[in-house]
């Protein structure tokens, strides 16, 4: 969502970093436009203006003008500036005193509510604590359904009506369920309304006083830019908010209501939904997303997703392969799909400090999904022999191959020659003590 805005930052500090000094007339110049590309992502005015005057005052002082690198100083300390307007400090959950601590899901009708109910029951189950899921949205229909399927992909049991009970009546009943359950947390799913009404604050309060949430968590669609904002403070003055989920971060929208919202509200965000899977929920990291904003990475979420899908035992195996340069396309094959479950491809290569300009000059038919499913098409395609010596693969193997993935001989060339540059980069890498590193990383 932020690939815009960051492209147009990186382009500003970029200029500043090709200046040996600067002068205050360089610094007003680079935050015009820093100013510039945050309205143009629908950042509110007067937050963007806040967030430029406070770079200046700490940017034009003397030991940042002239320090040995004052474009990298100015870049810092923006990237300071906008993990404050993003919240500083991670918001977590708040367990109650006795389970189960009570999670009050609201929102508008397609924020993702339901579904955004559902990853979190996932995360939280992830994390050894299970939880239960209360169908409590009986307005719109198959609503409870949808909540059903999304609880039986993860495994988390749904408690639903069982007769013409009110909304209120299911709730406290499904409380009822969780505490006979032994359950950690109760999500409560409640309905939502195309736009906020009186009638819709008033069954959320209702609900609200029958279950005593430990958290309220308002879900926001990031795309809908300044009217998430104004939704947020309405669901915050009727009802009151513990928290946000920004949900489809992963769209093309320009995201400003993201960065707006935390100092036009005063609410943490908790939560980014980043797809539709049911495992694309993270928890919300300010320091973070500031860094992948800026082009500096995210090399601890990239970490973590990593320990959570690559298997260990695999990863000293290939240490092992490398070692003694047996790397083969079958260990190749291996890698891209243990690289698929970490999330798609472009939202885990943004996190690799760097990339963001490397990527500009990569086609960007070689970083889609797409483009793995033919790579994952043409190795499939080869016999067994073939994948353990690919240099056996000539012309008619080639068609052959080709034929058969669905692809042009040209495609598997390209592929043959990737693999061959791979190998030798691996073989660079595992002569010292670069894998055994990069593998005690993910252990």
């Amino acid at each position: 969502m932020f690939e815009t805005l960051s492209d147009k930052l990186n382009g500003v500090f970029s200029k500043l970093g090709n200046k040996g000094r600067l002068t205050e007339k360089d610094v007003d110049e680079a935050l015009r436009e820093v100013r510039k590309a945050l309205l143009e992502a629908d950042v509110n005015f007067k937050v963007a203006r806040d967030f430029v005057a406070r770079i200046r005052a700490r940017a034009v002082g003397e030991d940042v003008l002239t320090s040995l690198s004052p474009g990298q100083m100015v870049v810092k300390i923006t990237n300071e500036e906008l993990t404050k307007m993003l919240g500083s400090e991670v918001s977590k959950l708040t367990p109650a005193p006795r389970a189960p601590s009570v999670v009050l899901m609201v929102g508008l009708n397609g924020s993702g509510k339901t579904t955004t109910s559902a990853k979190l029951a996932r995360l939280l189950k992830q994390g050894g604590q299970m939880p239960l899921l209360i169908a409590c949205d009986l307005q719109r229909p198959a609503a409870i359904q949808q909540l059903e399927t999304l609880g039986g992909q993860i495994d988390v049991e749904v408690y639903k009506r069982a007769g013409n009970e009110t909304t209120v009546q299911v709730a406290r009943d499904g409380i009822k369920r969780a505490v006979a359950k032994g359950a950690a947390w109760a999500i409560v799913d409640t309905a939502g309304r195309f736009q906020i009404d009186d009638e819709l604050m008033k069954e959320l309060e209702a609900v609200k006083a029958a279950v005593n949430p430990v958290e309220t968590i308002l879900v926001l669609d990031a795309m809908t830019g300044q009217e998430a904002v104004n939704a947020a403070k309405e669901f915050n003055t009727r009802i009151g908010v513990t928290g946000l989920v920004m949900s489809k971060l992963d769209g093309d929208a320009r995201g400003g209501a993201a960065l707006s919202i935390v100092s036009e509200t005063g609410v943490p965000i908790k939560f980014m939904g980043i797809g539709e899977r049911v495992e694309a929920l993270e928890p919300f990291y300010p320091d973070r997303l500031a860094s992948r904003i800026l082009g500096m990475g995210d090399v601890l979420t990239f970490i973590e997703k990593a320990q959570q899908n690559i298997d260990q035992q695999k990863a000293m195996e290939l240490e092992k392969k490398l070692r003694h340069n047996t790397f083969d396309l079958d260990d190749f094959l291996g890698q891209l799909q243990q690289i698929k479950k970490m999330g798609p491809l472009s939202q885990v290569l943004d996190m690799v400090p760097g990339f963001s300009a490397i990527k500009k000059k990569v086609p960007d038919e070689d970083l889609s999904e797409k483009q793995m499913k033919k790579v994952e098409a043409i190795i499939c395609s080869m016999t067994a022999q073939e994948r353990k010596k690919p240099e056996m693969i000539d012309g008619s193997r080639r068609r052959r191959i080709a034929q058969g993935s669905g692809t042009t001989p040209q495609d598997v060339n390209q592929l043959l020659n990737q693999f061959r540059q791979m190998q030798k980069m691996m073989k660079q890498m595992s002569s010292g003590k670069g894998m055994r590193n990069l593998t005690r990383m993910f252990q």
